[in-house]
C-alpha cells in the first residue's frame, strides 16, 4: 500500500496544486490507516466496506471527534477513488459509507469594535513589524486563507488598483480587492522589506520571514496570537477567524453573498451561507422595518 500511498500525494501536489498543509493532513490520516490494517493483518484485496466501518469505529473508540473521523473518511475516499481510476482496484470500498452527521458550529468571529482595536493596537516600527502590520490587515481586507496568503508572491500584488491575485485550491485563481488601510500598511512593509536578514531575501514571495524566506502558516498563527495579546482580547481566535469576520462584517453592512462567495473563492453556495445565521438580529431588525405586517 505504500506505493499507491505515494503516487497519490504526487497526484495531490503535482496535479491537484494542493497546499502543503492539505498533502500533510493526507499522508498523516493514509499512514494511520496502513498501520491500522498492519495490526489487523488485513491485505489490499480484502479492504472492504466492512473492514473500513470497525476502522472508524476504532477511531470512535479512541476519542475522536466526528469532525476528525469524517475528515479521514473523506481521505480514505479520495485515495480510493484514485486507486480505482489508476486501476489499482476494482471497487471504491468507502464510497458506499455515509459520513458522520456534523454539529453546525458558528464560526468564530471577531467583533467591528474588536477587529479595531486589533488592527489599531500599538506596534512597533521594526521590519518585521510593518511585516506583522501588512499581514493583518490583508488578512482582515481581503478574507483570504492562511495558505493563500503565504503564497502570494509580489508579482500578484497590484498596488496601484488594489488588488490581489489569488491561487486558491485546485489551482483556481481569483482577484481581491482590498483597500486604502491595507495598502498603506503594504507600501511600509515594501519599503522595508529589504532590510530584513541584511536585503538577503528571496524575490518571489510577498512574505518573508527573519530569515528572508517564504514565511509559512505556522508563523502567521505566531503573528496572530500576538496581536491578540497585544489588543488585550482573550477569546480563542485563529487566522481563520479574520476570514469569518471579513465575511460577517460584509454581509451585516448589505453585502451580496454571491459576491461574498466570489471573493472568499467558495466553490459552491452552500459553503457562503453558513455566515447568514451569524447576524440574526441584523434580519431581525430589517424585517421589522420591511414587512408590512410586522
Amino acid at each position: 500500500m505504500k506505493k499507491q500511498i505515494n503516487l497519490f500525494l504526487q497526484y495531490l501536489r503535482h496535479e491537484k496544486n494542493a497546499s502543503p498543509h492539505t498533502i500533510s493532513n493526507y499522508r498523516r490520516d493514509l499512514a494511520q490507516f496502513e498501520l491500522f490494517c498492519h495490526h489487523q493483518q488485513t491485505s489490499w484485496s480484502k479492504i472492504d466496506p466492512t473492514f473500513l466501518r470497525s476502522y472508524l469505529a476504532s477511531l470512535y473508540a479512541q476519542g475522536l471527534k466526528r469532525t476528525s473521523v469524517a475528515r479521514k473518511l473523506a481521505t480514505l475516499r479520495s485515495f480510493f477513488r484514485y486507486c480505482q481510476r489508476q486501476g489499482f482496484i476494482k471497487n471504491n470500498p468507502a464510497e458506499v459509507l455515509a459520513s458522520p452527521r456534523l454539529e453546525k458550529n458558528v464560526p468564530s468571529f471577531l467583533t467591528e469594535e474588536e477587529i479595531n482595536r486589533f488592527l489599531d493596537r500599538p506596534s512597533g516600527d521594526r521590519p518585521l513589524d510593518r511585516r506583522d502590520d501588512a499581514i493583518l490587515e490583508l488578512l482582515y481586507a481581503t478574507g483570504v486563507r492562511v495558505s493563500e496568503l503565504v503564497g502570494i508572491n509580489l508579482e500578484d500584488l497590484n498596488l496601484n488598483h488594489r488588488f490581489l491575485r489569488i491561487r486558491g485550491k485546485g489551482r483556481k485563481e481569483r482577484i481581491v480587492p482590498f483597500g486604502s488601510k491595507a495598502e498603506e500598511k503594504l507600501k511600509q512593509y515594501l519599503k522595508s522589506r529589504w532590510q530584513i536578514n541584511k536585503g538577503q531575501v528571496e524575490a518571489e514571495p510577498l512574505f518573508v520571514n527573519y530569515r528572508g524566506r517564504r514565511l509559512t502558516a505556522r508563523s502567521v498563527e505566531r503573528i496572530v496570537d500576538k496581536a491578540l495579546k497585544q489588543a488585550a482580547i482573550r477569546r480563542k481566535i485563529s487566522p481563520h477567524s479574520l476570514r469569518h469576520s471579513f465575511a460577517s462584517h460584509l454581509l451585516s453592512r448589505g453585502a451580496d453573498l454571491r459576491i461574498i462567495q466570489e471573493l472568499l473563492g467558495h466553490a459552491s453556495l452552500a459553503t457562503t451561507q453558513k455566515y447568514t445565521h451569524l447576524d440574526l438580529k441584523k434580519l431581525l431588525e430589517v424585517y421589522a422595518k420591511s414587512h408590512p405586517r410586522s
